[in-house]
């Protein structure tokens, strides 16, 4: 049975109730699923070390093809894991900290 949007369930762990909001947990489930490839998790870990890049840096480094290298890109950007900024003729990419930082504290909750 599907849950409607905005609805929530409780899970019993112990003498603890966990509160789900399945609109985070999707979004939680899309982050997840775009950090789980191993080239996405080599690209977060470039971004990570030159703390941003184009898209030519990225495909240069890894030695991919353009469209590739933006597809996946475009896979993280949706998830919020990277973000964007425009200079000049340049988009260069960056981590979103702030998103991973929450993504992974609810995957700590979740765990705990």
């Amino acid at each position: 049975m599907r849950k409607a949007k905005g609805e929530a369930v409780v899970l019993k762990k112990g003498q603890q109730d966990i509160l789900l909001d399945y609109n985070e947990l999707r979004k939680a489930v899309l982050v997840l699923r775009a950090v789980n490839h191993k080239l996405r998790q080599r690209m977060i870990d470039l971004l990570e070390e030159n703390q941003r890049m184009t898209v030519t840096d990225l495909y240069v480094k890894l030695r991919l093809e353009q469209s590739v290298a933006s597809q996946h890109l475009a896979i993280l950007r949706k998830a919020g894991v990277v973000q964007t900024e425009r200079d000049g003729k340049f988009i260069y990419y960056s981590l979103d900290k702030s998103r991973i930082g929450q993504i992974s504290n609810m995957v700590e909750e979740l765990v705990a």
